[in-house]
């Protein structure tokens, strides 16, 4: 019921649809894929939130087609491409036929501008995301980092209490990293401004774009504006520090971390900063909403299936005391441990195979094209699914079941198993979120047995879905 609820004001356009019903008659184009674009304004937005978009795809892909179905979500006509075919067309046709989208509600809570996001330095920050934030070598020296926060976080959170809601607290912990590890910024209370905020920002930025007061999408519209206020603070204030360093070579030296490193960027010829102050606070949070919603998402998820599946649970138990064991007092994690760890991976993909923590991704046709036989007009947004390919039989043979040997030699066939996306705009953070996964499994499972409070607890979706009392854990200690 709660997550219907940011949907039900819309109930107060219904006059307005149905006016507009007689004012407005359909596409009279020919050869559209099949559905319905449900009520106008309202489109099948209360739809969706009733039955999770796992659901909401599954029925349309049965009613109407299983390669593509139109609805109309948030405001806007869309196409939905499901499956694996679906996915290779989308990633496959990135900057040709499809290109980068964000719904309104996503643009007025996140970003400055309401233009699409369509940043001129789009692939400059891509460059330097992959190349300064995710190279190999930063990854290397964020693991001895991670590992610390996570041990001083089970130490602080953990360890004083039976029982652990862990969704807030894997929040709690990637938030904290991401301000740790990009920004610098470790002091507590500075830390709490950005999170706190952040609640209403994941709550309200997928629902429907109504700003009347009371509403989800009003309070992320808010909420959002103090994010960005708080972040403009600390990139000036950087800024003032690195440019009170007169020696070149010692300013680059001492700009380590992401936010050092987009100030002093600079455009191809060398002719000025590369990101305005706006741009680097639209990047950062980017990486702040990755952290809070889907990276902590998806840990909550792994925890939840080695809480309740015992045999598992041993395995990646046995992986990980060994990799414990062969280390010294003290000694940090390490590379050499990650790879180590090949079979809490395939646990960690058999779990975002079953619960993804992202649900798909938005596109917008730059040009009228053909798929499947049927038109995709230009101006069409396109959502490619995860789950259509994920829950697959035909891909993955009894696809409810945890079966984490899935992924053992060659793995899934290309295009079924898309956590990350693909393409050219495959998530830039995916190794981080494969090492930030690992190190905080291996630390919770050397440390603690688990059993789950509630046993039949429901998963539900919000921005992303995750255990509908936040998954609280009984701890046991291995002396027990």
């Amino acid at each position: 019921m709660e997550a219907f609820l940011p949907y039900l004001l819309s109930l107060l356009l219904l006059p307005l649809s149905l006016y507009l019903v007689c004012r407005k008659g359909s596409d009279d184009r020919q050869n559209l894929p099949p559905g319905s674009h449900g009520w106008p304004i309202l489109g099948e937005n209360i739809k969706l939130a009733m039955l999770g978009p796992e659901k909401f795809v599954k029925d349309r892909m049965k009613k109407y087609c299983g390669e593509v179905f139109k609805t109309s979500l948030l405001g806007e006509k869309m196409a939905v491409f499901c499956g694996a075919e679906g996915n290779k067309f989308v990633f496959t046709n990135e900057d040709k036929l499809v290109t980068s989208w964000l719904p309104e509600s996503l643009r007025k809570v996140l970003m400055f501008s309401a233009d699409g996001g369509k940043m001129k330095t789009d692939s400059a920050s891509k460059r330097i995301l992959h190349h300064r934030a995710f190279s190999p070598e930063a990854l290397k020296q964020y693991i001895p980092a991670m590992d610390a926060l996570a041990r001083e976080h089970l130490d602080r959170d953990w360890n004083p209490n039976p029982v652990v809601k862990v969704l807030p607290s894997s929040r709690k912990y990637t938030f904290e990293l991401a301000c740790r590890l990009f920004m610098s910024v470790v002091d507590p209370v500075r830390v709490k401004k950005l999170s706190d905020p952040f609640t209403a920002v994941i709550e309200g930025m997928f629902s429907v774009p109504v700003d009347l007061p009371g509403t989800a999408y009003n309070r992320a519209i808010r909420a959002g504006k103090v994010v960005r206020g708080e972040l403009l603070k600390i990139v000036e204030e950087r800024r003032e520090e690195m440019m009170m360093i007169e020696n070149e070579e010692e300013r680059e030296g001492r700009g380590g971390d992401l936010l050092s490193k987009m100030i002093l960027a600079t455009d191809e010829d060398g002719n000025g900063k590369l990101f305005s102050e706006n741009q680097i606070c639209e990047n950062l949070i980017a990486i702040l909403v990755a952290s809070f919603d889907t990276t902590s998402s998806a840990i909550t998820n792994v925890i939840n299936y080695l809480a309740q599946l015992p045999h598992i649970y041993n395995q990646v138990f046995q992986e990980q005391m060994a990799i414990a064991k062969s280390k010294g007092p003290g000694d940090m994690l390490t590379w050499e441990d990650i790879e180590k760890m090949k079979y809490s991976w395939n646990v960690v993909r058999e779990s975002m195979r079953l619960t993804s923590p992202a649900q798909g991704s938005f596109r917008e046709a730059t040009t009228e094209f053909s798929y499947a036989g049927f038109t995709i007009p230009k101006g069409w947004k396109i959502f490619w699914t995860v789950n259509s390919s994920h829950k697959n039989p035909d891909y993955f043979q009894e696809p409810e079941k945890f079966d984490p040997s899935r992924f053992e030699g060659t793995g899934p066939a290309p295009y079924t198993f898309v956590p990350f996306g693909g393409g050219p705009r495959m998530c830039v953070g995916k190794e981080y979120a494969r090492l930030e996964l690992l190190v905080f499994m291996h630390n919770v499972v050397t440390r603690f047995k688990l059993q789950k409070a509630i046993p039949n607890e429901k998963i539900v979706f919000y921005s992303s879905p995750m255990p509908a009392y936040g998954l609280p854990i009984h701890l046991r200690s291995h002396q027990e």
